[in-house]
């Protein structure tokens, strides 16, 4: 293996020696060579189609799904699964007769990228013959859409209108190695759909999946009997590995552990562009405000001092970016230009970018960690996966050999990386998803066949959080009418609630614009080198009440200047966010009318919608440490050691009691989002949840 050392001045040395194989090579199909994958775009697409190497399976992947229940594909990245599979199936009259192919994606950007290339295949417009939902957007037209793209999540909440899914005809889900919470819900319930349906055929697919134990997931005796019932259709799942188009790629790992991943990644995109044959770069970070700081950091060097770097074109990659600038990633660089991504690990599976020759892997990623004892769930920045490491590694090889440079040591790659990432569900809050499989009828919860079951505690805090809510009833069923009206609303049961206790308290129209907010990542634009004009400005919008009033403010001011670009530009405010937060509040307002919610403006008594606030996030309430000089607080459930985030409009005002919407966990563990309240308001809203606290610690 190569390897190389940060020398002074921050800029990396490269010594390379080793090589790995990533993908097999060409997997045996004729090699593309570089002028002839750059004239990609000008080529027939339907020649561009036959080489990819899912093409040659076709026949083969259209018998297994004709002839069996479950068909399990293990395609490498870059075959072509993803775009292809769905097109085969149309093509063989599984869309016919109203019917409709289903591909679920653990991402929303997936969704969007994959069904716009599809649209683009078959030469139709998107949303008509090839649609795609996700959360609050809809792209589909029913009786005329064949292929839709959706988030796991989304077709999970189409199962409570249609438990059986029954205009489906194939559901292919993909990417299910990434496990998420939805992904594993979602198969579970599969599982048991097609003993109602058995014409119901599955595709899963993915890059890195362990075949054998999917396999095992979805074999069982009752589906032997089922077989034998249905004549022709074999009920035992189907397997098939389809090899990608990789080339060789180099690994690279440097000799000491770097103390700033970030800033060696940076310069090892310099040292690229200073050393390396033209060629678009690929970083993985962990989040937006690390693909931020690099940005920057990239910015200053073609401004000060590298002439080199003029031809770098930067483009950052994470969920929360608005669509235009989504799509900037997949163009192809204009000529004499490199183009460097930077994303999060949303580029490890679930998209293609063409033209990528050379990764930078950080060997970190974002993950949530929830400790059911505490009660706190956070997203922390933790080691990725030797799986993970390979997937990042195998994007270099697409349209040629690459080269894989790992800021990590290759000692570490082999002694302490794991082997697999444990599964979301392993590892999140489970509120969510109960409420989601008791909407569904699924009262027996403990029961349910998960491919890895959740942790006793988290699934019992759960139970306990949603009673709390009033959600669940002494039997833990939904309650009428406030358990089914908050598995309507497509947010976290604890905002769900809050939107129902508005409608109640009178201030819906308030609550519902907070809701919207809180649903997007940020609405403040980076203030990189203007954190003092940007705490300016936000003073302006700024209240004692603290971040969810404020929100309200910002929201006012925005409308008040005719929805204006330039007035979000002069007050740091995201516009695109802005645009996002009118889209969701549209549908909230939609779907709290059809569960028969009261639309009403408290105008202007804010009490009323803290009190709303609270009838929520009660469970978030701390009190500030007596003689505290640090703006310590303590949770009032398990008395956590907490502080307000500096991004806070409350930072260094310290209410004495605060409700928080989420924690992060940095050096320390911060509240986000943060309002002060009355603590007599705790006991009001949620006397059943704070009865055994100590006496001392809420007043009466």
């Amino acid at each position: 293996m190569a390897r190389w050392t940060p020398p002074q001045g921050g800029y990396l040395k490269m010594n390379v020696d080793g090589r790995v194989q990533v993908g097999g090579g060409c997997a045996g199909i004729s090699c593309v060579a570089r002028d002839e994958v750059e004239s990609f775009g000008y080529s027939n697409i339907e020649r561009q189609k036959q080489r990819l190497p899912v093409y040659k399976y076709r026949t083969a992947i259209l018998y297994l799904v004709e002839t069996h229940a479950t068909t399990i594909i293990v395609g490498e990245t870059g075959s072509g699964k993803t775009t292809q599979i769905p097109q085969f199936l149309k093509e063989a009259g599984w869309a016919d007769g109203g019917r409709v192919i289903a591909c679920t994606q653990p991402r929303r950007l997936a969704v969007q990228a994959v069904s716009s290339r599809v649209a683009e295949e078959m030469g139709v417009k998107l949303g008509e013959e090839v649609g795609y939902t996700i959360r609050f957007e809809d792209f589909t037209k029913n009786g005329v859409t064949m292929i839709k793209f959706l988030t796991d999540g989304v077709l999970l909440r189409e199962m409570m209108d249609d438990p059986l899914l029954t205009k489906y005809s194939v559901i292919m889900v993909d990417e299910a190695h990434e496990r998420s919470i939805s992904t594993d819900i979602l198969l579970g319930l599969l599982k048991k759909i097609q003993r109602r349906r058995p014409e119901l055929r599955l595709v899963i697919s993915s890059a890195t999946i362990e075949a054998k134990s999917m396999s095992s997931f979805f074999t069982s005796k009752r589906r032997r009997q089922m077989e034998d019932e249905t004549v022709g259709l074999k009920m035992e799942p189907a397997i098939l590995s389809v090899e990608g188009r990789g080339f060789t790629v180099q690994i690279q790992y440097v000799e000491e552990p770097v103390s700033n991943y970030i800033q060696a990644a940076v310069s090892t995109i310099l040292l690229i562009n200073d050393q390396e044959p033209m060629g678009d770069i690929l970083v993985f970070l962990t989040g937006q405000d690390d693909i931020d700081s690099a940005v920057h950091l990239l910015h200053e060097d073609i401004q000060n001092r590298s002439k080199n770097s003029s031809g770098l074109l930067i483009l950052p990659l994470y969920s929360g970016l608005p669509r235009a600038e989504q799509e900037l990633v997949f163009a192809p660089a204009p000529r004499g230009k490199r183009k460097v991504v930077i994303s999060t690990n949303i580029a490890e599976t679930s998209l293609t970018l063409e033209g990528i020759v050379y990764v930078i892997d950080s060997g970190f990623s974002k993950q949530r960690f929830y400790n059911p004892i505490s009660d706190i769930e956070n997203l922390v920045v933790a080691p990725i996966s030797k799986a993970s490491a390979r997937q990042r590694a195998g994007r270099a090889g697409r349209v040629r050999p690459g080269k894989c440079y790992r800021l990590y040591t290759e000692e570490y790659f082999v002694k302490e990386m794991p082997n697999e990432g444990i599964p979301e569900i392993q590892r999140s809050n489970l509120v969510s998803c109960v409420i989601q499989l008791k909407s569904l009828g699924i009262d027996n919860i403990l029961g349910f066949e998960w491919p890895a079951s959740p942790s006793p505690e988290a699934m019992v805090r759960a139970l306990e959080v949603l009673y709390s809510l009033g959600v669940l009833d002494d039997d833990a069923k939904l309650t009428s009418p406030d358990g089914f009206q908050v598995a309507e609303i497509p947010l976290d049961p604890m905002i769900a609630k809050m939107i129902l206790s508005s409608s109640q308290l009178g201030c819906s129209e308030e609550i519902i614009t907070i809701a919207a907010v809180l649903s997007i990542q940020s609405i403040w634009v980076s203030s990189r080198g203007a954190q003092k004009e940007m705490d300016e400005v936000k003073l302006r919008f700024a209240t004692a009440e603290g971040d969810h009033v404020t929100f309200l403010n910002v929201y006012k001011g925005f409308l008040q200047s005719g929805k204006s670009s330039q007035w979000c530009y002069r007050n740091f405010v995201n516009y695109h966010a802005m645009k996002k937060v009118l889209e969701v509040r549209e549908q909230l307002r939609r779907t709290a009318q059809r569960i028969g919610l009261v639309l009403k403006s408290c105008e202007g008594d804010i009490l009323i919608v803290r009190k709303a606030i609270t009838a929520g996030f009660f469970a978030n309430a701390c009190n500030l440490e007596a003689y505290s000089h640090n703006g310590k607080y303590k949770t009032i459930r398990g008395s956590q050691e907490v502080y307000i985030h500096p991004s806070s409009v409350l930072f260094r005002v310290n209410p004495k009691w605060v409700i928080y919407h989420s924690l992060v966990s940095t050096d320390k563990q911060y509240m986000r989002n943060v309002i002060s309240i009355d603590p007599s308001w705790l006991r009001e809203v949620a006397p059943h949840f704070y009865q055994h606290q100590r006496p001392s610690s809420i007043p009466h």
